[in-house]
This record gives C-alpha cells, sequence and structure tokens, in this order.
C-alpha cells in the first residue's frame, strides 16, 4: 500500500493520496517478527521502516492509522470509514487501491479461540507472544512452513522447548521431500519435537489451551503457535462486483486493474501470473507486494507500467542450515501436468581447501523435451541466496538447463570453486539427455 502511495506521490505530487491502515503501524516488516521475539533483533521499533508521522510530513500522504474501512461503493466511489474506534465518516474517491494482505488462517476445529493460541502477523502479535513466552516453557507450532520453522528456532532460542505439528509428510511444503529431508533432520539435531503427518482436530482447556489433539494423539502444551497459511483478506470487498482467482484473491491485470474501473489491487490480496506457466497464481511474498504496488502507484498517476509476474523465489533460515527456493518444484511441474527431469547434486560453497568451505545440495527441475529450467531449490550451511538468484534470473530469461554450464560465474577460492555447484548440476543434467 505504501509503495503505491509513494509512487503515486512522487510521480504527481499535487495528488491528494489518503491512506488508512487498521492497526497502528506502516511501513514495517513482519518478516522480521521471529527474530525481535528471539531476542536477535532487540526493539520491535527496528521493524518499522518508516512511521506514519514520516509520510505525512516528508511525502504529504495522510496516512491514517487504526483507521478501518467498515464498507466501500466502487460504483459512487465512497468509503465508510471508522478511525481509532469511534469516529465514522465517508471518504471520496476517484481512485482506490486495495492493499489489504493477507491475514493468518485459523482452521474451523473446537478450542481454536482459546486463549493462548497465537498467529504471526501484526507487531502487535510479535509483542503479545514475546510478552506471553516469558511465562511458557511448552511450546508447540502448528504449521511447518516458513513462519512455523523461523517461530520454531527463534523459540529455542529462548531455550524453551519447541514441538512442530504438521499434517504433510514433510516439513516446508514448497520444495520437495528428499530436500526437506536436510531441514528434517536441522530440526531434530536442535532439539525440535517434529510430528508429521499428523492432522489437528482440537484444542483443549477451559479458558487456555491445556492440550492439542491430533488424529493420531494428544500433546499438552503451554501455548500455541498457528502458522498454517495465510488467505487473501477480501470479506470487505465479495459483494462488490470484483473478480476472484486462485485461492480466492483479487483478479487484476499486468497493470494492477481490476475489472472494476479505477480499483487496483496490490501485494497480497491479488493475484499474480507465474512466470513459469503462463498461469495466474497466488504467492503472497514481501518484495512481490512491493512491486505490484510501485505498478499501481505508477499507473494511477497516469504512468504505464507493467508487472511481468512471479517466480514464488524465497529464502529461509532453519538452525544452521539455510534455504533458497525459485520456481517451480517437482510437486507443483507434476501438478500442472509437465514432463520433467531433475537433478540433485552436493558440493562446496567455496574452494574445498579454503577454510569455512559449507556444504552445498543443488536440486534443478527441468522440462525434459525442450530442457528448459522450471525451477530449483538449494540448501546449504553457508550461503544458498546468491546462487537461488541466479536461477531465478536465469528462470526470468527462460534459459535452458544446459545454459547454466556456460554463465560465466565469478570464481575466487574465497568466494567459489572453480567448477560452481551450479556448473556441476548443468553438467549432470547434460549427462541425462
Amino acid at each position: 500500500g505504501m509503495a503505491a502511495a509513494s509512487k503515486a506521490k512522487r510521480m504527481k505530487p499535487d495528488l491528494e493520496v489518503i491512506v488508512c491502515e487498521a492497526s497502528r503501524y506502516v511501513s514495517y516488516a513482519p518478516c522480521g517478527i521471529p527474530y525481535y521475539i528471539a531476542g536477535i533483533v532487540k526493539n520491535e521499533s527496528a521493524l518499522i521502516h518508516y512511521t506514519a508521522e514520516f509520510f505525512r510530513e516528508k511525502r504529504g500522504i495522510d496516512v491514517r492509522t487504526q483507521c478501518i474501512v467498515e464498507d466501500m461503493d466502487p460504483k459512487a466511489k465512497i468509503a465508510h470509514i471508522k478511525e481509532n474506534g469511534d469516529k465514522s465518516y465517508e471518504l471520496e474517491f476517484d481512485k482506490l487501491v486495495i492493499a489489504t494482505g493477507a491475514s493468518p488462517i485459523k482452521p474451523p476445529i473446537e478450542g481454536v479461540d482459546l486463549d493462548g493460541i497465537y498467529t504471526v502477523r501484526l507487531i502487535e502479535d510479535g509483542l503479545l507472544i514475546k510478552e506471553k513466552l516469558k511465562k511458557a516453557e511448552n511450546i508447540t507450532i502448528v504449521g511447518a512452513g516458513y513462519i512455523g520453522l523461523e517461530m520454531a528456532e527463534a523459540i529455542r532460542h529462548l531455550n524453551k522447548k519447541v514441538r512442530i505439528i504438521e499434517m504433510l509428510d514433510h516439513v516446508l511444503p514448497n520444495i520437495d521431500k528428499d530436500m526437506a529431508e536436510i531441514i528434517e533432520k536441522e530440526l531434530l539435531e536442535n532439539n525440535v519435537e517434529l510430528i508429521l503427518g499428523e492432522k489437528v482436530e482440537a484444542f483443549e482447556g477451559e479458558d487456555y489451551v491445556e492440550k492439542i489433539i491430533t488424529s493420531n494423539n494428544e500433546y499438552s502444551t503451554d501455548l500455541v503457535i498457528l502458522a498454517v497459511g495465510v488467505r487473501p483478506q477480501t470479506d470487505l470487498f465479495r459483494d462488490k462486483g470484483l473478480e476472484f482467482g486462485v485461492k480466492g484473491a483479487i483478479k487484476v491485470n499486468r497493470r494492477m486493474e481490476t475489472n472494476l474501473e479505477d480499483i487496483y489491487a496490490v501485494g497480497d490480496v491479488a493475484e499474480n501470473i507465474h512466470l513459469v506457466t503462463g498461469k495466474p497464481t497466488w504467492i503472497p511474498l514481501a518484495q512481490t507486494a512491493n512491486k505490484m504496488g510501485r505498478t499501481a502507484g505508477t499507473n494511477l498517476a497516469g504512468g504505464n507500467a507493467e508487472f511481468p509476474g512471479v517466480l514464488g523465489t524465497a529464502f529461509t533460515k532453519v538452525f544452521g542450515q539455510n534455504v533458497g527456493r525459485t520456481g517451480l518444484s517437482e510437486v507443483e511441474a507434476q501438478r500442472e501436468g509437465i514432463n520433467f527431469k531433475s537433478v540433485k547434486i552436493t558440493g562446496r560453497t567455496k574452494a574445498g581447501y579454503y577454510p569455512d568451505a559449507k556444504s552445498i545440495t543443488v536440486k534443478l527441475i527441468y522440462e525434459e523435451d525442450s530442457r528448459r529450467l522450471l525451477g530449483a531449490q538449494i540448501i546449504s550451511s553457508g550461503d544458498a541466496t546468491g546462487r537461488t538468484n541466479v536461477i531465478a534470473t536465469a528462470l526470468y530469461a527462460k534459459l535452458r538447463v544446459d545454459d547454466l554450464f556456460f554463465i560465466d560465474l565469478g570464481y575466487a577460492p574465497p568466494y567459489a570453486p572453480v567448477w560452481d555447484p551450479l556448473v556441476i548440476a548443468s553438467s549432470v543434467a547434460a549427462r541425462k539427455k
């Protein structure tokens, strides 16, 4: 939202730009919340990029916090606002950007509203969880995606007992099982109890959660973190004539325009195009949201910009292992009906003789006939991000797996081996023709 507002105001300084934000904070980093809870980030204020006052005073944007849009009429171009819990008024607009994001999923199971069960999305969530953890010793995390694993590490950092319950048969659902096993080993080595293949069916307790009932067992707990994913926050707009697409996200074109004139949607509330499949998708990630916002801001200010699409490039750190993924996994390629092959190699991040050279596992997925790259997963106790970004660039350029062999990647013993792991993986793929 703030990316759209800032870009529009920068292009047309005479525009009146009003931002309604339901919480007390704008332009903050929710991805940093686990590191604040762990104590690595010492103060929650460090997660705030800019304050509302900054936007008002330095950029001339009328930012209103604790401001809730209760209803809106897209044809009359009127929004019904409640501010600070008591002040109600109507606000007319010429153009509207919907940037309501995504909200954590709370599964409709018995006891889910008991005290002691929390989600991680807002700074306020982080503040509350950090306080509650002072008296809790036995913590259960439901869900083994990015947030679930990052919260597990954060809570182990506080010397608490941590259990993860995941209904699937492996952690990190957006990477393949064979790669996820590396992370599962890392979790177990760091004393995280891992329960896979069990579905949470109920929470029990008088007023406060005390027990979790799964499809196979029951577990006592002092506190629960729900990390089972997010959904587009679209409730306000369901009956307004907007079109919806994948997973209930708002349909937009590459200019971020909805099917209603002068109404844009950006970020986690809006659909994307997947650059590998060319099909609509929904991948809620921060870097994508910012670019979508900038695109909408350009267009509503009279410019002409298009957002090409996404690859789902993402990183996470799980104790001593770093994970990068981009494009399609094997499971996703299979779901798309693509005839694919994959290669997996293990190499070193630096010259093998150089101190601190780390193990790195690279998995490449590619189309069998065309040999076009489809995706990659990289896990290393050293850096996995740089090589993941190389593959993301290759996917954007629609390169073939064989092209990786000839990319002029740099070499110096402190930074990379002479035969880079990506080059080795490409060479192995070439032998599978």
